[in-house]
């Protein structure tokens, strides 16, 4: 029997959100215009995202869309958009929780569909090691995504201690997600603010927490690195190397970034056959799981027959495609849903 398709990576804003969320902060709330049949105009603060897919808020199209793609279940977490780092802590600890709250609702309602990941006020870490705290042990996720930076500040910020203790304490999934890249004056041709500036920026996050001693010091933290872990699988040697040969890098890291390297988890966003089998072969189809980025352009619908054309065992297909995220997210977080899993 096949094994449940799990995708880790798929976004959500509903109506009924955005109707919660415009309650409280009307200036500063998600807007949707210019809806259609395909796409919608989301307006964040000011900031505009044209063509936002309509799978986004209509639950019946993403249903389709998964059928389509063969997903059995997606976990979802809230569009990056809807981070609000730069707004006051006050603003995005509420806005948190109802985000939260409705993505809670969504996974009880459909606990053969969906799963769920918190987001979290991150620019406020004790706010947001609070919230974590609500979402795992109050509503019942198993985890949280968050920024690859928080308004400009990289993870290695000693301030994010305590969200880091409480992720290991709780157990907690976490999802890094770019947002806000570096580079930006230099990435606004071409769509590079995407293609280049996204995993950049998960790189830049997966270096700090390293380097800062994060992984060493809390080696049960899960963190799963977005769109393939950015560059960090195709340049992992350099940071080794790099331990080895300056003072810089152990400063804060006492052993090399090898045991660190290993503890990360990636999803399958690529783009490529070759690009996914070195990720798998140099991750191991046990780091490795299913991915699409749904509703988004640059997600990848075919996700599924991507990791199914892998040259690799049915146990290390299955693996990938949900046996690993049933293990870490599933019957934890729905305990009384554990049928719909099996």
């Amino acid at each position: 029997m096949a094994a449940k398709t799990i995708d880790i990576h798929a976004h959500i804003l509903t109506q009924e959100t955005i109707r919660l969320l415009q309650r409280e902060a009307p200036q500063i709330a998600p807007k949707l215009s210019q809806m259609d049949d395909q796409f919608a105009t989301l307006d964040v603060a000011g900031t505009i995202y044209r063509n936002f897919p309509r799978g986004g808020w209509d639950l019946d199209r993403r249903l389709q869309d998964m059928a389509a793609s063969k997903v059995d279940v997606q976990v979802l977490s809230v569009s990056p958009q809807t981070f609000v780092y730069a707004q006051p802590s006050a603003l995005a600890s509420v806005f948190a929780r109802i985000q939260n709250e409705e993505l809670a609702r969504l996974a009880k309602a459909r606990p053969d569909r969906f799963l769920a990941m918190a987001t979290l006020p991150m620019q406020a870490p004790k706010q947001a090691s609070e919230e974590l705290r609500h979402a795992v042990t109050i509503l019942g996720m198993r985890g949280a995504q968050i920024g690859s930076n928080i308004a400009g500040r990289n993870l290695d910020d000693p301030e994010f201690e305590p969200v880091w203790a409480t992720a290991a304490e709780l157990d907690a999934f976490i999802l890094v997600h770019p947002n806000n890249v570096a580079g930006a004056d230099r990435l606004s041709s071409y769509y590079l603010t995407n293609l280049i500036g996204n995993p950049l920026d998960t790189t830049i996050a997966a270096a700090c927490l390293i380097f800062s001693g994060v992984l060493e010091r809390y080696p049960s933290l899960k963190f799963c690195l977005a769109h393939g872990g950015g560059f960090v699988p195709y340049q992992a040697g350099r940071l080794v190397h790099g331990w080895h040969v300056r003072a810089e890098p152990k400063k804060k890291l006492t052993r090399p970034p090898t045991d660190s390297l290993k503890r990360f988890y990636f999803d399958t966003i690529v783009h490529s056959k070759d690009a996914l089998e070195f990720l798998v072969g140099s991750a191991g189809a046990d780091r490795v799981l299913l991915g699409s980025d749904y509703p988004f352009d640059m997600g990848m619908s075919d996700a599924v027959l991507a990791v199914r054309a892998v040259p690799i065992g049915p146990a290390e297909q299955n693996a990938i495609l949900g046996e690993t995220a049933h293990a870490m997210l599933g019957p934890a977080a729905h305990p009384t849903s554990a049928r719909a899993f099996a």
